[in-house]
């Protein structure tokens, strides 16, 4: 995979005690040292105007003011000190780095994964939480649509970050050209992403919650992606398909309750490619959370490894818990989705 990274992101620097640092970046390049095919690109920082295309302005204006004058405490879990700013722009600019590279033709072991911080799928439009300032997968879903040269209408975004993604489903809640569709630990923090948030109006239906009960599996997951999801993005048909990749849902991260193996992740990738193939969408992946650093790591080379021909092996017991069954039934029937038996 190429791997979209700048060194100002390093220069964030939340606090000694904060799970969202910068060793989070070393811990991932270290472990893809002897992976073959790994490149690293820089995309160029992204301007006031890209980031405000998606946030209020006076808000972005704000959080730059506020790092100019030294940072602090935003909120008490999110920080930011006078290079915040910076990290923020390069952020957001590796994740649209990663579009023009997936829009560009980039697939297969060329598939693009931007690996910024601070994470983004927190923020909301005018406001910045859970470690996030600027929605850096927002951001790129939105320069995609923008730029007249791609010929993007649709774009999907597939968040499978533990956390539910509040700040990318508050920005494009209202939008029939962004279908948001996220899978998470149902109660955890921000506390949103029930199952009947499915957006409003005229894009009722192009946001799509699936909150897991604690203790869920790869089964589990691997259910939800076969069942409403694809049939959720067959039916939406995007252009450009963008994954917030979180890896917080591991069994061994600290701050979650899903029981996700390493493996996981790279069928999750795979059934990703897979639909991204069927729908004739482009693929690009962008990092939001994970703070084990060694089970990061792993997960995020186990997902390069996937794009560089390693095949996912595939689980001995694929029927996802009891617990799980309803939750994605309700799902569909919220949606008016049907699956094959």
């Amino acid at each position: 995979m190429q791997f979209g990274y700048s060194e100002v992101c390093l220069a964030h620097d939340p606090g000694s005690r904060h799970p969202e640092s910068s060793d989070r970046l070393r811990a991932i390049r270290e472990r893809l040292k002897k992976k073959h095919g790994v490149a690293y690109v820089e995309g160029d920082p992204c301007s006031l105007d890209e980031i405000a295309a998606v946030h209020d302005r006076a808000y972005i204006e704000s959080v730059e003011s506020f790092c100019a004058d030294g940072g602090g405490n935003w909120d008490p879990d999110t920080t930011a000190v006078e290079d915040t700013w910076d990290a923020v722009r390069y952020s957001a600019g590796q994740a649209c780095w990663a579009v023009d590279a997936a829009l560009s033709g980039a697939t297969g072991r060329d598939t693009p994964f931007s690996i910024g911080r601070p994470p983004g799928h927190h923020a909301v439009t005018d406001d910045a939480m859970g470690f996030c300032f600027v929605n850096n997968v927002a951001v790129a879903a939105q320069y995609a649509l923008d730029r007249d040269d791609y010929d993007v209408d649709r774009v999907a975004i597939v968040d499978w970050d533990v956390h539910h993604g509040n700040g990318t489903q508050d920005i494009f809640y209202d939008r029939e050209d962004v279908f948001f569709v996220s899978i998470h630990e149902q109660g955890l923090y921000p506390g949103t992403g029930d199952i009947d948030e499915t957006g409003t109006g005229d894009a009722t239906g192009t946001t799509m919650n699936i909150p897991m009960p604690a203790g869920t599996d790869d089964a589990g997951y691997l259910a939800a992606v076969d069942g409403p999801i694809a049939a959720a993005l067959e039916s939406f048909d995007p252009d450009l398909l963008l994954v917030s990749a979180g890896f917080d849902a591991h069994r061994h991260d600290p701050i979650s309750r899903i029981r996700l193996s390493t493996e996981a992740y790279a069928l999750l990738a795979d059934r990703l490619r897979t639909l991204a193939d069927d729908t004739d969408a482009s693929l690009a992946f962008v990092l939001e959370g994970g703070y084990g650093l060694n089970v990061l790591a792993d997960s995020v080379s186990i997902v390069h490894e996937t794009f560089d021909g390693r095949d996912p092996i595939q689980p001995d017991d694929d029927e996802p818990d009891d617990q799980v069954v309803p939750v994605l039934e309700d799902v569909l029937a919220a949606h008016d989705l049907t699956i094959d038996p």
